[in-house]
């Protein structure tokens, strides 16, 4: 074999329809299109279901290229005259980033095997030779299966008739005209119309150069070939749909129509986040969850608010202070204040004059305090008592 490092490959992708055309000859004629046509079109949901995970992936890449361009742009202004360290600097950019310009075609890159298996089985099977597991009997029956009057291996050079001519003309412009709706659904509905980079000028020409090229290779697609890139971009498109509807990225056309329709549904929260449908709400208890918790943050906020000191003046430090002395001192504060004669103020006028004469305790004694000079009332200190 000529290719005898894609034989594993062979055998894998020649077994899934060889099991799938087994599961529709109970239905359909095993020596038809249908039977073989289906079972090409299972494969393709197989292996896309298997690349659900990786075109999640493709997503995030994307949304993380769209959002460095313009420090990408920075960059390449800064070290124009220096190439490596531009390429240093970018490669730092897209490791903090967590994404690189390869990422968005990895799916495109993990179908590429897939892709040149089959269509090494279906040359095979125009060539009348067996490949995998398709045995002598199988061959068989591929080669007498038509859709819509075209053979499953025929091309549009290879074939002589007309009307399959026109089958497989019709096959390559509805391929062609899915990638590009499927591009362009993805350029004018979810991308970020507030950044203008030079990353959206290369996806929009991408949208229209894929298409050309699909048609240009695809005058030499067998027709089951052109069934499953017809498949898998119709995949691709219902995909896209449900992504750009339900989780599209911020900033752009189909996220403004996102935001107007859970307003009108009362499902906007005043952030901008989504409440869940009522239905799921109920069966979760996702939107009581979220509100429970707000309250909860709020009122450990407050509380740690109320923890915090106050900003004080001098003044107002001495006094607490003081305030703290008198109270650890206890008794002996009201012991000291006894003991000492009353310096009166101007504002001690209308103090009875017998409170001003209290005498302390006998057998109690403790610090005296300076009268105060210029005080009415200040005298000489009372004579202690023997």
């Amino acid at each position: 074999m000529t290719f005898s490092f894609l034989s594993p490959l062979y055998t894998a992708v020649s077994w899934i329809i060889v099991q799938f055309h087994s599961l529709y000859s109970h239905v359909f004629d095993p020596d038809g299109g249908w039977a073989w046509g289906l079972s090409i079109v299972s494969m393709v949901v197989v292996i896309r279901i298997c690349l659900i995970p990786l075109f999640v992936k493709q997503i995030k890449a994307t949304r993380a290229m769209q959002a460095i361009q313009p420090k990408m742009k920075a960059i390449q202004e800064r070290y124009k005259n220096d190439r490596q360290r531009q390429s240093e600097e970018m490669m730092k950019l897209y490791k903090e980033a967590g994404t690189n310009p390869f990422s968005s075609c990895l799916p495109i890159l993990v179908q590429a095997p897939f892709f040149t298996a089959l269509y090494g089985v279906l040359a095979s099977v125009a060539a009348d030779k067996t490949i995998g597991v398709i045995n002598e009997q199988l061959l068989d029956s591929a080669k007498q299966a038509h859709i819509f009057g075209a053979p499953l291996s025929a091309t549009f050079l290879g074939s002589s008739e007309l009307s399959v001519k026109i089958v497989v003309a019709v096959m390559i412009v509805l391929m062609s005209l899915s990638q590009f709706v499927t591009q362009r659904q993805l350029m004018t509905k979810n991308v970020d119309l507030t950044i203008k980079t030079p990353f959206m000028q290369q996806q929009k020409m991408l949208m229209y150069v894929f298409p050309i090229i699909f048609a240009v290779m695809g005058i030499n697609f067998p027709v089951g070939v052109l069934v499953y890139w017809l498949t898998t971009n119709v995949w691709s498109m219902g995909q896209q749909l449900i992504v750009i509807r339900n989780n599209p990225t911020p900033g752009s056309k189909a996220f403004a129509e996102r935001q107007a329709r859970l307003k009108k549904a009362g499902r906007l929260n005043p952030d901008g986040s989504a409440r869940k449908a009522p239905w799921l709400a109920a069966l979760t208890g996702g939107n009581k969850q979220p509100a429970a918790t707000a309250e909860a943050v709020v009122a450990e906020t407050v509380q740690v608010r109320r923890q915090q000191p106050r900003k004080q003046s001098k003044a107002q430090r001495q006094q607490t202070a003081g305030h703290q002395a008198q109270t650890t001192t206890g008794e002996h504060a009201e012991e000291h204040v006894a003991d000492e004669p009353v310096a009166l103020s101007k504002q001690d006028d209308a103090v009875p004059a017998g409170h001003s004469a209290a005498k302390q305790p006998a057998g109690k004694t403790g610090p005296r305090q300076q009268p105060k000079r210029g005080g009415q009332g200040g005298g000489q200190r009372p004579k202690k008592k023997s």
